[in-house]
């Protein structure tokens, strides 16, 4: 695992409390990811990144978790948009968009959580085109999409016909007539990630924005680099909470300290089997192995949290005395409810079974 950037480190531990609380550090935040590199990781060299493999982005997301779960978020989502764009057969469009992404002069959002639920019968399309003679007129919401920054954003998004059907994969500039970023959602925590709803009025796009003509066939095939890289999330958190508790017993004998160790042996195998499988690609072949990895990780994250408050007890309840917990607690229930949510991968293991 690849060491994290110590300044960025300091950085995140100095505001992390901010970054989940309020806006005040969020468009600060993705360039001092890019500043550090991280969005090159495991992109293609031909495309301006770093050739390693997959593993090495799931690390990040998970180095960054350790230290806020709203900066591992916003990389995710930069990430994500980025692994749509180079697998979509339009290489123009991979040209004109990916340096900016991998560099940071652009921010990713990806707005396809009503695409997923879409696929799995749980929502109908929430946005729709029609052929017009300059391209295709779209109107709809994205009612979450994190990541949209103000200064300039691409959203990746799914488009059905007029039917709310047979959707096709886009990217949405975020300078286009008609494209309202709303205000931030007013959420109860990772507040400084420029989380919010993204409505289109009568959006006008041509062909040169598509990224696949068919959804179908497109977000299964990139769905193991989406929810793999979500399981950092909850790696990172809970190695946060255990070193947490540790630290909080300090040299004082507990039955907690072998609970701990166990739980920190999970985490490396748990770890170990994810990335393996991630990089050797075998993960893409099974998804029903994805999934139930994807379920694991809040589960980990879960465990961990737990661990963390019983070594704290009352201690967790005060402010002074928390170390961050309140903040971690916040996190762990987010990982539950981000899209693929605990509802969601459950349904989709139970149809897989």
């Amino acid at each position: 695992m690849a060491r994290m950037d110590e300044s960025l480190v300091a950085w995140l531990d100095e505001h992390a409390d901010s970054l989940d609380a309020d806006t005040l550090h969020a468009d600060a935040l993705p360039a001092r990811l890019a500043r550090a590199g991280l969005f090159a990781v495991a992109v293609p060299e031909g495309e301006g990144g770093d050739g390693r493999a997959l593993s090495a982005a799931v690390d990040v997301v998970a180095g960054l978790a350790e230290h806020s779960l709203g900066a591992a978020f916003v990389y995710w989502a930069q990430r994500a948009v980025i692994a749509c764009l180079l697998a979509s057969p339009n290489r123009d469009l991979v040209r004109r968009l990916v340096p900016d992404l991998v560099h940071g002069r652009l921010a990713g959002a990806p707005g396809l959580s009503n695409a997923m639920k879409f696929l799995g019968g749980l929502d109908r399309l929430r946005i729709t085109g029609t052929a017009v003679p300059d391209g295709m007129r779209l109107n709809g919401t994205v009612a979450w999409a994190t990541n949209v920054r103000r200064q300039g954003f691409v959203a990746a998004i799914a488009v059905g016909d007029e039917h709310g059907d047979n959707p096709a994969v886009l990217a949405l500039p975020h300078d286009v007539r008609g494209v309202v970023r709303e205000p931030d959602l007013d959420l109860l925590a990772l507040r400084g990630t420029n989380t919010a709803a993204v409505r289109l009025d009568d959006v006008t796009l041509d062909a040169s924005w598509q990224i696949h003509p068919q959804a179908r066939v497109f977000l299964p095939s990139i769905r193991p680099v989406f929810v793999g890289l979500q399981c950092g999330l909850g790696l990172g958190l809970a190695r946060a909470s255990l070193r947490a508790g540790r630290a909080a017993l300090g040299n004082r004998p507990s039955a907690l300290s072998g609970e701990i160790d166990a739980l920190n042996a999970d985490i490396a195998a748990y770890r170990q089997t994810l990335c393996a499988g991630l990089d050797d690609g075998t993960l893409r072949d099974r998804p029903r192995e994805l999934l139930t990895l994807r379920l694991r990780m809040v589960d980990i994250a879960a465990a961990a949290l737990a661990l963390e408050l019983q070594v704290l007890g009352g201690r967790a309840l005060l402010r002074a005395e928390s170390g961050g917990y309140a903040r971690r607690a916040r996190e762990a229930a987010f990982l539950a409810v981000v899209t693929p949510t605990v509802g969601q991968l459950k349904g989709d293991l139970a149809r897989l079974a």
